[in-house]
C-alpha cells in the first residue's frame, strides 16, 4: 500500500501539502491555519461490539485531524450503499453518526447518498472528510524529534482489531471484547503542550507499523518494551490462540505521543486522568542511532527488530 501511495498518486497527484502524507493536510489560509483529512469506512460487519461504521466515520476523521494538533469543527459525509439495503440499518447508522458528532462537538456540515446496484458494493461504504482549527500551542513534526524523548501510548492496543475480528468470524470467545472505537479530541486537547514533539493515531497496521512509520520520517531510531505495552488479557489470549500479534492490530480509539523526556511524566499524568487515558503509559524512548528501526526488547531480556507490517493480519478492519 504504501509503495502504491508513493509510487502511483503522490508521483502523479504531488504538491507540498500532499508529499507530506500526514493524518491531515495542514493548510495556511492567511489569516489562520486549518487542518484538512478524508478517509473511506469499508469495514466488514457494519456493526460491531463497541461500535458501528457510523461512528467509525465521524471517529477516523476527527481523530485524524486531531493528532495533528487541530481542533476538529466540520464534517462532510458521503454513503453509498447498494439496492435493498435496510432502511432500519441506515437509520440505526444515521443515529450512531449523530450521536458520536454530539459527542466529539462536530457537525456533518455537507453529504452525499448514492445507492447503487445490489452487489456493486458491500452493504454500505462511507467516506467523510473534516476541517478543523490548528491550535496555537501545536507544533508537530518528525523533524522535532530528539534522542531521549520518550514514546506513550494512550491506552490498550490491539482492542479494536480483536472486537472486529470476533464480530466477522462469529468466534466463540469466553471473553467479549469491545472495539476501542471514540474521539480523541478531548483527550488530545487536554494535555497539548510545546513538549508533544508529534501524535498519531494506530490505526491500520497497529501501534507496530505507527512507529516504524515514526522512526523513519524522524531518522531515528526507537526502543519499546514489550513489559510496559498494555494489553487486555482478552485481546492477549485471543491473539495467542489466532498466532496473532496485536502490536498490529487496529486501534480506533488511541493516541500515539512522542514527548519530551522532562515533560514525559507531566502529560502521562494528565493522560491518565481523562477517561481515555487511564491505561496511559510510558512504553520507550527515541535513541540516537539513526537507522531508522524500531527495536523491542521482550520480557525475557532479548531484543528484537519489530518490523514493518507488510499486508494486512486481515482486510476491511476500518
Amino acid at each position: 500500500m504504501q509503495d502504491l501511495i508513493r509510487d502511483l498518486f503522490v508521483k502523479n497527484l504531488n504538491n507540498p501539502y500532499l508529499n507530506k502524507l500526514g493524518d491531515s493536510a495542514l493548510i495556511d489560509t492567511g489569516n489562520q491555519k486549518v487542518a484538512y483529512t478524508t478517509d473511506s469506512f469499508v469495514i466488514d460487519p457494519i456493526f460491531f461490539p463497541g461500535g458501528d461504521i457510523g461512528k467509525l466515520a465521524v471517529c477516523g476523521t476527527v481523530n485524524d485531524l486531531s493528532v495533528c494538533g487541530a481542533r476538529p469543527r466540520y464534517l462532510s459525509c458521503g454513503m453509498i450503499v447498494e439496492e435493498g439495503f435496510d432502511y432500519r440499518d441506515l437509520e440505526k447508522i444515521t443515529l450512531s453518526i449523530k450521536a458520536t458528532c454530539k459527542k466529539a462537538g462536530v457537525n456533518i456540515v455537507t453529504g452525499d447518498f448514492k445507492v447503487v446496484e445490489k452487489g456493486a458494493v458491500d452493504k454500505i461504504f462511507i467516506n467523510t472528510s473534516g476541517v478543523g482549527e490548528v491550535l496555537e500551542r501545536s507544533k508537530l513534526s518528525p523533524g522535532y524529534i530528539r534522542p531521549g524523548d520518550k514514546i506513550i501510548i494512550s491506552g490498550t492496543i490491539g482492542d479494536h482489531g480483536a472486537a472486529v475480528l470476533l464480530a466477522r468470524e462469529q468466534l466463540k470467545f469466553e471473553s467479549r471484547i469491545f472495539s476501542d472505537c471514540a474521539p480523541v479530541n478531548d483527550l488530545v486537547s487536554s494535555v497539548m503542550c510545546a513538549d508533544i514533539k508529534f501524535m498519531r493515531d494506530p490505526t491500520r497496521g497497529g501501534l507496530a507499523t505507527t512507529l516504524n512509520e515514526v522512526a523513519i520520517e524522524s531518522g531515528r531510531n526507537i526502543y519499546i518494551e514489550e513489559s510496559r505495552l498494555p494489553v487486555k488479557e482478552s485481546v492477549k489470549e485471543l491473539c495467542e490462540i489466532l498466532g496473532l500479534d496485536p502490536l498490529y492490530m487496529a486501534n480506533e480509539g488511541k493516541v500515539m505521543l512522542v514527548v519530551s523526556d522532562r515533560s514525559a511524566s507531566k502529560i502521562l499524568s494528565r493522560l491518565k486522568k481523562h477517561a481515555l487515558g487511564r491505561n496511559s503509559r510510558i512504553i520507550g524512548e527515541v535513541v540516537k542511532q539513526k537507522d531508522k528501526k524500531v527495536y523491542l526488547k521482550t520480557k525475557i531480556g532479548g531484543t528484537r527488530i519489530l518490523d514493518m507490517l507488510r499486508g494486512e493480519q486481515f482486510p476491511r478492519i476500518c
